[in-house]
């Protein structure tokens, strides 16, 4: 059983910054003290003038339970016999002007379902693991040369119950996972489950860092459903906000009456944009109370990976803010360098405990080396979405073909800089919502052409260098935008074209499964050559991907236009045969049909700087991927003795 009395060793860790699963010592843990068994709870408020624990066990009438200050810096903690597992908490906080606060616990496990504001007494043992084969199938692979494609979902409306309730996690442990699962997804990225207030922050304006929402359920009932998402073989990411927390009364916002998760400073504490505040990384007990928290997610629910959200917000001191409110730096410059150096901080200790985590940046900035290692001086992530190539897509994609030629290096500019950072390609929940409206509707043109621009986008994108990601609703081609309150339209699925669409995204995502070129070199130029990015005029793209072996390789060639063109030529890798893979304008995906039947030869006709070379049927708003089947050796020219070539 835990000790009675915070540990000195944790809590000079603690103060220093480097207590890494202070989550241990801080909170409400099940003790035993002379055979009788309770809670010890503990907690961080240095300002407090006294702290009381409060609730239902004492009526929350906190007189008889004033914690004792067992550290200089203002560590409290006391033992509470007879307390049980599920019984609601708060603390008392008597502040230095004697004002009284009753705040949630920051280290709680589980909270009271909204509108309470209460923790609750959780303990996380006892659970049973079964995801062993998973965990040893990570160590074995690398991140980098494995297919990763990530289906972004959000709890509370992916799919709701016919009276509005939501699904729990033991029911999304079947509904959704065997959806992804059949859907050819690696991975899902769950949109925060940190406890929140409002619906509506969709989780990203939290409350209990430690608490998995109670929307859905129990904590057990999370570590079941990440459990079964590892039996069916998919990794679980989880947004995490380490920029900013909420202002609501029960929360951090001056936990004990001054300051204290923030910054003293309203003018480094602010963030206008959001209406939240920054957490202040110059405090090393912050430092502990947020590496803790990444480590806690994979330590005790077995998360994969987090994407760690708004990393531009912590970089610059005075993002989203308006020229009148910015502050300086040290030097004088507008680097945030805590955020920095936490940042640093925390992927080398999360490395250093899971090598193979996934530590994904969301970050919008050219701020370079986010995905090199801390040793060699970048940020120290393993990924970074690639929010460049997403604005640039997405502003190409809207563009009326007619006009696409003039805007054809949106295309092909994102390719200079490809193998720059490890990067992620997102189509995320931002770019579907508040207005924006759906991947669907940002299409021009009638109706076949919208889902004829969106099955040429989805196919661009997995040819593109780059793991995947994709928000829930784009794989069926849902037309409204995403409605952050109700589920999604499902019933679309009733219709022949969103139907089709959906075949064509599972289908896609197989293939990317299936074929190792358009993965296992996604980081290195090695795997990615032109053939040809130069036909402005057409608005075609045609390129190569290749995997370690030099003849597994894949031509993608992309039309993004209406036009059909019976002949298309194209300079190939190899002589010899090739057959079409795939076709986005397949009869079965809503397409015209217009496909490259059987074996296609090639001729000894030089094209784009190649040798050999293809005619293909290239259909309109389409993406064909073709695959050498029989390569052709060609003699290679020798030297004679006399010292001429013979061919």
């Amino acid at each position: 059983m835990m000790s009675l009395i915070p540990g000195p060793e944790d809590l000079y860790l603690f103060h220093e910054g480097n207590l890494f699963r202070s989550y241990r010592m801080l909170g409400a843990h099940l003790a035993e003290s002379e055979g009788e068994r309770g809670v010890r709870f503990a907690v961080w408020a240095p300002h407090a003038r006294e702290v009381r624990v409060v609730g239902d066990f004492n009526c929350w009438d906190g007189s008889g339970h004033a914690m004792n200050k067992v550290s200089t810096w203002g560590v409290w903690s006391l033992f509470v016999p007879g307390v049980r597992e599920g019984e609601y908490y708060k603390y008392e906080i008597i502040t230095s002007a004697g004002t009284l606060l009753y705040k949630a616990d920051p280290y709680a496990f589980w909270s009271e379902l909204k509108p309470g504001t209460a923790s609750r007494i959780c303990s996380l043992d006892g659970y049973e693991w079964t995801d062993q084969e998973w965990q040893s199938r990570k160590t074995s692979q690398s991140v980098y040369r494995s297919p990763l494609n990530i289906y972004e979902v959000h709890l509370g409306t992916w799919k709701k119950k016919p009276d509005g309730a939501y699904y729990s996690y033991r029911e999304l442990a079947s509904e959704l996972v065997d959806y992804v699962k059949e859907m050819g997804y690696t991975h899902i990225e769950l949109l925060p489950l940190a406890e929140h207030p409002y619906d509506r922050s969709w989780g990203y304006q939290a409350t209990g860092y430690y608490s998995v929402t109670s929307r859905f359920g129990t904590p057990k009932d999370f570590m079941y459903f990440v459990d079964r998402c590892h039996q069916a073989g998919i990794g679980v990411i989880m947004d995490w906000v380490p920029g900013h927390f909420v202002k609501d009364e029960h929360g951090l916002r001056q936990f004990d009456g001054q300051p204290l998760y923030e910054h003293s400073d309203p003018a480094l504490a602010e963030k206008p944009e959001w209406g939240t505040l920054a957490f202040d990384f110059s405090k090393p007990e912050v430092v502990s109370f947020l590496i803790s928290n990444a480590m806690f997610w994979m330590d005790m629910y077995h998360i994969d990976g987090l994407r760690v959200d708004a990393v531009a917000s912590l970089l610059y001191l005075n993002f989203g803010k308006p020229r009148g409110q910015w502050v300086k730096n040290v030097n004088g410059g507008d680097e945030n360098l805590e955020a920095i150096a936490f940042l640093k901080k925390l992927n080398r200790t999360v490395f250093a405990c899971y090598p193979d985590a996934l530590m994904m940046a969301e970050d919008s900035t050219a701020w370079p080396l986010v995905t090199t290692p801390v040793d060699a001086g970048g940020l120290g992530f393993n990924y970074k979405w690639n929010m460049g190539w997403m604005n640039d897509m997405l502003k190409y994609m809207e563009t009326d073909p007619y006009f696409r030629p003039a805007s054809h290096g949106l295309l092909t500019f994102s390719f200079m800089y490809a193998f720059s950072e490890n990067y992620v390609l997102p189509l995320s929940h931002d770019e579907v919502v508040h207005g924006k409206k759906s991947l669907l509707n940002k299409m021009p043109g009638d109706y076949w052409r919208k889902f004829a621009n969106l099955r040429v986008l989805f196919g661009y994108m997995m040819g593109h260098p780059g793991k995947k990601l994709l928000f829930m609703g784009g794989e069926f081609g849902q037309f409204d935008e995403w409605k952050d309150l109700e589920d999604l339209d499902w019933e679309m699925l009733g219709y022949d074209s969103h139907r089709s669409m959906h075949r064509y995204v599972r289908d896609l995502n197989q293939l990317y499964l299936r074929e190792s070129a358009l993965w296992e070199l996604d980081h290195q130029p090695e795997g990615f050559a032109w053939i040809d990015p130069h036909d402005q005029r057409q608005s075609v793209t045609t390129f190569m991907r290749s995997s370690g072996n030099p003849e597994d390789v894949l031509v993608i060639v992309c039309n993004f236009t209406p036009v059909y063109h019976a002949k298309y030529r194209i300079g190939v890798p190899f002589a010899g045969e090739y057959v079409e893979l795939f076709n986005s304008d397949a009869g079965e995906y809503g397409g015209s049909g217009k496909l490259n039947e059987g074996i296609l030869r090639t001729e000894d006709v030089p094209w784009h700087d190649r040798q050999d070379s293809l005619h293909i049927s290239l259909p309109p708003l389409a993406a064909v991927i073709f695959k050498p089947v029989k390569i052709k050796r060609k003699r290679s020219k020798t030297t004679t003795r006399r010292g001429k070539a013979d061919a």
